[in-house]
């Protein structure tokens, strides 16, 4: 993940190829119930930031000037009823998954949770993270930084920045742009890793 970037913009026509490519990505029933906002330029990224971070962050965290020089926001969504419509189709009804989209639900994805815990995975996050590694994995092979940044918080505030209608859920942001080589590596990087051998098994699990 490269988390500082210069404040150079990407070629004209680039985040679109980038983010079409990820529509070609594994989908649970071929829904297709992701979909994405492209934000390019101080303008329109200044939305996501604004919405889904706060000025004490911004005021303090060491990272933000080398994130805010990023010249595309790649804001990722997904549809819980989407996937819960599909479900109910004739050739998916049969797995119990499925249910007509109600009309009352809601940004926090009331009507995915309608389906209590028949969806031991959340299909439509599953989707949405297929999406993102897709356009990581692309931004890499064309030689840009990106980063993937999830939701923690402001999720409401964001889909209303951006006129999202009601149904989606924010699943995370892609920031998209050209390393300035002044980034701070995550902290993270510093743990051991654990042996190949404790997370491959063949056959069964061996301890």
């Amino acid at each position: 993940m490269v988390r500082s970037f210069a404040d150079r913009p990407l070629p004209a026509g680039l985040a679109d190829r980038l983010v079409l490519s990820t529509l070609r990505a594994p989908s649970a029933g071929n829904t297709r119930g992701t979909a994405w906002v492209l934000l390019e330029g101080p303008e329109e990224t200044a939305r996501y930031w604004l919405a889904a971070t706060t000025s004490d962050w911004r005021a303090s965290a060491r990272r933000w000037p080398g994130l805010s020089r990023a010249p595309v926001v790649a804001v990722s969504l997904a549809s819980p009823d989407a996937y819960l419509a599909r479900y109910a189709e004739d050739d998916k009804a049969a797995s119990g998954l499925g249910t007509a989209p109600s009309a009352a639900s809601d940004r926090t994805g009331a009507a995915a949770g309608s389906t209590g815990t028949l969806w031991t995975v959340p299909y439509w996050f599953a989707d949405a993270a297929f999406c993102v590694h897709t356009l990581l994995l692309e931004a890499t092979a064309e030689g840009l930084g990106a980063c993937f940044l999830g939701n923690f918080r402001g999720e409401d505030a964001v889909l209303d920045a951006l006129g999202i209608p009601a149904g989606w859920r924010l699943f995370g942001a892609v920031v998209l742009g050209h390393p300035d080589g002044d980034d701070h590596p995550s902290p993270s990087l510093r743990r051991d890793a654990p042996a190949p051998a404790s997370r491959v098994h063949h056959g069964r699990w061996q301890v």
